[in-house]
């Protein structure tokens, strides 16, 4: 059985590690909340479909559709 003693350079490094998780886990939960925040407010689902910047003609309501 051997002794094992950390260097405290793994304890300075573990610390470290910990401060960029939590780093990174409030930047994913900021990027999360926003899309949940704009995916809501949006409210119907074709104009979800519509936001992609690119005309489709069959997203187009038809002036004499409902003659």
């Amino acid at each position: 059985m051997t002794l094992h003693v950390e260097h405290e350079l793994h304890t300075r490094r573990k610390g470290r590690n910990y401060g960029l998780g939590l780093i990174l886990t409030g930047f994913i939960a900021v990027i999360f909340g926003l899309t949940v925040v704009k995916v809501l407010e949006l409210g119907n689902a074709n104009q979800f479909e519509r936001f992609d910047h690119v005309a489709r003609p069959q997203l187009i309501p038809e002036e004499g559709a409902g003659e």
